[in-house]
């Protein structure tokens, strides 16, 4: 990765989701990340998933588009190296990311001493200091409570990390806020994102903290329904599975249309008393309107049942695979004048380890898109430590034998020095 001149520096010490899922995104917003790293790598730098050779994909994956620096901060004169990078003179710099917790020269007050504007953003588990992951989280929201098969004992755990993900996009919203106030008043600031905040913060606002006390229906373990409309998986002939929705009125129309179902609906509605246009009635009455659909997939394939739901409009899609979905074009029928495909950009990339197998690993660029069009794939992880010396020399000012010197000390390594994972 190559500094953009102007660009935002950004310097990062992070490891696991959160932080670098911010820096990532900082980086394809344009910014120059140095993720900082100690000899040998982080507590990441080997996580699952990782590639047959044993090479970390999770740590190649968060980090693309970033320069890499091993400093080894965990030592004072290693913490004032980082301390001198983050606060070099310029409006580009000053800025400080982290949730490895932030002591010593690293303080955002002693920071402010060096560089007043400073900008910290510390990722945090709780806002008093305590320590969490996602998955403790996660445990404390309830979710899990609700989530798996009606009648299922004990909790279900989600393998997608909800609450890193939300924090980490959290903190770019914060650090954006932080840079606009500063160009505006000249004044830093030190942002504090806990994961319990972000989480309590959603739950609230999406009605799940109220509803227990308020609704007349508390949520509860009910298997692959939607809650409060119409949705569920369903089996097909050929052993395959899709997922059907209907929340909105036209949605559902679509799908009693797509099914013939018309009068069956009509009966179930006189029966039960029930208007199912009302996706509250819609899911009341989810196990009968289910018992109508169950045998029209059954005795269908995959392809039928696409064909047919696809001439009404129907809201539906197959089940698959994390890598089918990120590696092939959406699948189902375009609305008539739909745009060209012009989205998310996915591009296969040599990685290290999966090239010694004769493997790919995807590289992508950010989900929006200005006026129709994409941003770029952020480009390959570095190799850890590729950037030490540059970025040394570049914002330090330190010359080869001091640099050598740090080298001897071993509070720095290059790529040579340290373990060379990334993408080649």
């Amino acid at each position: 990765m190559v500094a953009v001149p102007g660009a935002k520096r950004v310097i990062e010490v992070s490891a696991f989701v959160a932080a670098p899922l911010a820096g990532m995104t900082l980086a394809g917003m344009g910014c120059d990340v140095l993720r900082v790293d100690p000899p040998g790598g982080g507590l990441d730098f080997n996580r699952w998933p990782v590639t047959p050779t044993g090479e970390s994909i999770f740590w190649a994956g968060l980090n693309r588009g970033k320069r890499s620096v091993i400093v080894d901060f965990r030592r004072d004169e290693g913490r004032e190296l980082v301390a001198g990078m983050v606060t070099v003179d310029g409006p580009e710099g000053g800025i400080f990311l982290t949730n490895l917790g932030a002591g010593g020269a690293l303080r955002h007050d002693r920071l402010c001493k060096l560089r007043s504007d400073v900008v910290s953003v510390q990722v945090e588990g709780y806002p008093d200091g305590r320590s969490a992951v996602d998955y403790t989280i996660a445990a404390s929201t309830g979710i899990p409570m609700v989530t798996g098969p009606e009648g299922h004992v004990g909790p279900v755990n989600s393998p997608l990390p909800t609450w890193d993900i939300a924090t980490g996009l959290n903190a770019v919203i914060g650090a954006h806020e932080a840079l606009r106030r500063r160009e505006a008043t000249g004044a830093g600031a030190l942002v504090r994102i806990a994961l319990s905040d972000v989480a309590r913060g959603i739950l609230a606002s999406l009605g799940f903290a109220d509803e227990g006390r308020l609704a007349a229906e508390p949520r509860s373990r009910d298997g692959n329904y939607l809650y409060g409309a119409f949705g569920r998986d369903f089996l097909l002939a050929d052993g395959s599975r899709v997922m059907i929705v209907a929340i909105t009125l036209k949605q559902w129309r679509s799908l009693v249309s797509a099914l013939g179902m018309a009068e069956d609906v009509a009966e179930l509605e006189r029966s039960g008393r029930l208007d199912l246009d009302r996706e509250g009635d819609r899911f009341r009455s989810r196990r009968e309107i289910a018992g109508l659909i169950e045998p029209w997939c059954a005795a269908r394939s995959r392809p039928e049942v696409a064909a047919a739901l696809d001439a009404h409009g129907a809201l539906w899609s197959p089940y698959g695979l994390a890598a089918d979905f990120v590696g092939s074009p959406p699948t189902g029928a375009a609305p008539s004048g739909a745009r060209p495909d012009d989205g998310l950009v996915v591009r296969p990339e040599a990685h290290r380890g999966a090239a010694a197998e004769g493997g790919l690993v995807h590289d992508v660029g950010l989900a929006y898109r200005f006026d129709g069009e994409a941003s770029r794939p952020l480009g390959t992880a570095p190799t850890l430590g590729q950037d030490t010396e540059s970025v040394l020399s570049e914002l330090l000012g330190l010359s080869q034998h001091e640099i050598g010197r740090l080298h001897d000390e071993g509070l720095v390594e290059g790529p040579a020095l340290g373990a060379g994972v990334g993408n080649v």
